[in-house]
């Protein structure tokens, strides 16, 4: 059955909201939001791609009803997951239309960075994967449950997009974003680009933003480069996946993966540095029971 116009209306209008929530976003600061205050402490996750269990499960454990100090880190949702029935179309749209309700809820405290998968989604960049194309796929998921007003929505999910942050900075050092550019030793990385807003060519192949969630560097070397280029001391990212949910390919970097049946996340202080080890020791298995099911 096709959402009804309300339900469209209703869909459209949050995305709207959320981009208003994210472009004023207390310490953001072009593409970059700079989390400090009276904010306490931060729960980072990694790539969900449609896992509604998951994404369930995150939503309880941050628990920011709860605790009313405490930031939300979310990345990565589109393309994964179950499929439509009907049309074998992509499901994981729901999903980022939930994150933007979250965002419209907690507008200080939920922070949702972009990553490669959504920047295709601005660009119309093709991702195939298992021979499918999964733009297709996420279209053929919009057209099943929004119909005739299916580009409608699309066209404002992608305005919400356009207004993600790149990266998250915590004032100890601690530096989040989707991944890290490749070979930065020959290529460099023009870091101005967090201090902006982010434009339509940045979305495009070969641009410093599309390196910067696209990239799988995970050289010490390519990480120290990195930390250099944008004053960091600890890089946390996601993009890549990860058997037991997370991974940590060198000293200066740590992985979470939230879109498969091992998944990892991890709750750090604001104002107080730790250093990799440290981290290390905080990261947690996201688990729970049978309530936090895929349909729920």
């Amino acid at each position: 059955m096709v959402a009804s116009r309300q339900y469209v209306d209703n869909v459209i209008s949050t995305f709207a909201e959320a981009e208003e929530a994210n472009r004023r976003t207390p310490g953001r600061k072009g593409c970059t939001v700079e989390i400090g205050g009276e904010a306490e402490e931060v729960m980072v996750t990694g790539d969900i791609h449609g896992n509604r269990r998951n994404f369930n499960l995150i939503r309880r454990v941050a628990a920011l009803d709860e605790h009313p100090r405490r930031h939300l880190v979310l990345q990565e949702v589109c393309h994964g997951g179950p499929v439509y029935e009907e049309n074998g179309g992509c499901m994981s749209h729901a999903i980022l239309e939930d994150v933007a309700a979250l965002k419209v809820k907690y507008p200080k405290r939920v922070h949702f960075l972009l990553g490669n998968h959504e920047m295709a989604e601005l660009s119309d960049y093709p991702i195939q994967k298992n021979r499918q194309l999964l733009n297709l796929l996420f279209r053929l998921g919009l057209q099943q449950m929004y119909g005739p007003a299916a580009d409608e929505v699309h066209r404002s999910m992608r305005s919400f997009l356009m207004s993600c942050p790149l990266a998250v900075r915590l004032p100890w050092g601690a530096f989040i974003s989707h991944s890290t550019p490749q070979l930065i030793e020959d290529h460099g990385f023009d870091a101005s680009l967090l201090n902006r807003e982010l434009t339509a060519e940045d979305c495009l192949e070969g641009s410093d933003a599309f390196r910067l969630v696209w990239g799988r560097d995970y050289r010490r070397e390519n990480a120290e480069a990195f930390c250099e280029l944008v004053g960091a001391k600890l890089l946390i990212t996601g993009h890549e996946p990860c058997n037991e949910g997370f991974v940590a390919p060198n000293p200066r970097q740590i992985i979470l993966d939230c879109c498969g049946p091992a998944a990892a996340y991890v709750i750090l202080p604001v104002h107080t540095e730790l250093g990799h080890a440290e981290i290390m020791e905080r990261v947690e298995e996201l688990k729970g029971g049978a309530e936090g099911g895929e349909n729920e």
